[in-house]
């Protein structure tokens, strides 16, 4: 069954020049997901990777086209989205898994393995602004990894944190695959795309 399907995707920018230059991050873009699959996104910087990615769990909107999502979403963009500064990281748990659409609940049962997933169970009570990239993202991770979606997008979550993190993002993943999960998985490490992926859509940046 798709899940995914997009047709003729585009989002452009006008760019603040003397000649308010149009600038395509995606344009035309067309693909289907099935279930279950794992599908990896490759290219260079500022080839529309992130871009995709948001217009797919709604961040931002097309300027054409048109993106189908079939079952819950969520995803892990750059450090920090859907998180606020000023609040601790214990209430931010409760924030992102409330854009995401899960009850209070839901966060209440997962909440002591969130927080022991993470590795920042000594700074979970300060403040947001207080914690560095590799622990935000470790919270943001851990949020993915125990609150239940259908469709998980990942980008470039093994680009940040320590080595042992990164192996147990690895090993959640493939958890997220044999659960039966889509999962879509942007990363510039080759290796964990072909180890993950079963095919891949490449993003080309055409000056």
């Amino acid at each position: 069954m798709k899940v995914i399907s997009a047709d003729r995707l585009s989002k452009s920018y006008f760019l603040k020049t003397e000649e308010n230059q149009e600038f395509h991050a995606l344009k035309d873009i067309s693909f289907d997901i099935n279930e279950a699959e794992t599908v990896g996104i490759i290219g260079h910087n500022g080839a529309g990777k992130s871009t995709l990615l948001k217009l797919l769990s709604g961040i931002t909107l097309p300027t054409s086209g048109e993106a189908k999502v079939v079952g819950s979403f969520s995803s892990l963009l750059e450090v920090g989205t859907g998180f606020h500064p000023d609040l601790s990281g214990r209430d931010n748990i409760f924030l992102n898994a409330s854009i995401l659409g899960i009850s209070r609940k839901e966060v209440q049962v997962e909440m002591d393995n969130i927080i022991a997933f993470s590795g920042v169970e000594k700074f979970i009570d300060q403040p947001l602004r207080t914690h560095s990239s590799g622990m935000k993202l470790r919270l943001a991770f851990s949020i993915i990894a125990h609150l239940k979606t259908d469709i998980i997008a990942l980008d470039e979550v093994l680009a940040v944190g320590d080595s042992m993190f990164q192996l147990k993002c690895m090993e959640r993943i493939f958890d997220f695959k044999q659960q039966g999960r889509t999962i879509f998985f942007v990363s510039h490490n080759l290796s964990a795309v072909k180890k993950l992926c079963e095919r891949t859509i490449v993003s080309v940046w055409i000056r």
